[in-house]
């Protein structure tokens, strides 16, 4: 399984692009979810993100990582 963070297949990302914003399942082709507001957006990605049990990843506009939440396979035994 791949470790919390690393790019995972499935993961989801919400981003803007083209006047809107979008979410995609990452390493697809899948896009769903096109909103007018970022809010909008990332309800949307955060429920089929917690759906999937993946990580949701959500841009600025600027396409820069604003926020990361992992929705399962969490490691548990984190040390320090």
């Amino acid at each position: 399984m791949a470790a919390y963070g690393d790019g995972m297949r499935g993961d989801v990302e919400t981003y803007h692009q083209d006047g809107s914003w979008h979410n995609k399942v990452e390493g697809t082709d899948e896009v769903f979810g096109e909103a007018t507001t970022k809010r909008q957006a990332e309800a949307a990605g955060r429920e089929r993100a917690t759906t999937d049990k993946v990580e949701h990843i959500i841009r600025n506009e600027d396409g820069r990582i604003a926020e990361r939440s992992s929705y399962g396979h969490d490691p548990r035994n984190v040390h320090g």
